[in-house]
């Protein structure tokens, strides 16, 4: 297994390749206006905006465990957790999967501290770890699992764990196993989206996936997940999208149905809250 105890500053490929157990074999190419529906047509113009990332090549155990790390929390406070349980119990020579099975519970907690929830998130990656030795013998025998399996079926096996929900699964499987057609729902992607009126108002992060993974093309999914979060953090926030201030601040202002999002008063409510 790779030694992950030097942080990975994540840079910025210039060109986007989504799929592939090492993160090559397909090209994505952003075109809006031959973007075939509304929610491909949104991708596109992030692709335009945005830098374009390569996906798949990780560890997979440990992209479940960086995953459960960052749930209900920023990349500013989970990085640190992560970079901390690999400087104690990852390396080169490690099977990390069997280090956490057997790592003291308050020990790691006191390890990932600074990710938030971490007695709750402690016992999830230790249950997480347990799991993968049981069934899978190894970390590299549940990476090949993650890679070489049908989706769906990894998707289904990974559900059945503690502490794993759909979007830690999805990632799991985009991040790791390079899957094209994967479209993880964190809540940017969930707001944004039905902000849009793409998805239906009250849609569920599940219903919203089903949405986006059909209507947006294999090769785009994982860039669009990547580039929806950065379009959410920048400009479609929460509480104060940039279409209030300034319409032609928004690059989807002549796509968006604005739900939710009300400019001549200044109020923004979840697109849930608009049905009567």
């Amino acid at each position: 297994m790779s030694d992950e105890s030097t942080p990975n500053p994540d840079p910025e490929p210039a060109v986007n390749i989504s799929g592939g157990t090492t993160g090559g074999g397909i090209d994505a190419e952003f075109n809006p206006a031959s973007a075939d529906t509304r929610a491909e047509r949104v991708v596109d113009r992030l692709g335009e905006r945005y830098w374009q990332k390569t996906y798949g090549g990780q560890d997979a155990f440990p992209c479940l465990v960086r995953t459960i790390l960052s749930q209900n929390t920023s990349d500013k406070a989970s990085q640190p957790a992560h970079d901390a349980l690999i400087d104690r119990y990852g390396g080169s020579d490690v099977d990390l999967a069997a280090e956490l099975a057997a790592a003291e519970q308050s020990q790691l907690a006191e390890t990932i501290s600074s990710a938030g929830l971490y007695n709750q998130k402690s016992e999830m990656i230790i249950g997480a770890a347990e799991w993968v030795c049981d069934e899978f013998g190894s970390a590299a025998a549940f990476d090949a699992f993650v890679a070489d399996e049908a989706p769906g079926e990894v998707r289904e096996t990974l559900l059945d764990v503690r502490g794993v929900g759909p979007k830690t699964a999805d990632c799991v499987l985009l991040f790791a196993g390079g899957r094209g057609g994967v479209f993880p729902v964190d809540t940017h992607v969930h707001r944004i989206y039905r902000r849009l009126g793409i998805a239906p108002p009250d849609a569920d992060h599940e219903d919203v996936r089903e949405v986006v993974e059909d209507e947006v093309p294999t090769a785009k999914c994982g860039f669009g997940h990547t580039a929806t979060i950065q379009f959410g953090r920048e400009l479609c926030t929460a509480r104060k999208p940039a279409c209030l201030d300034d319409p032609e601040a928004c690059p989807m202002a002549d796509i968006c149905d604005q739900v939710g999002v009300y400019p001549a008063t200044g109020e923004v409510i979840d697109p849930a809250e608009t049905i009567e």
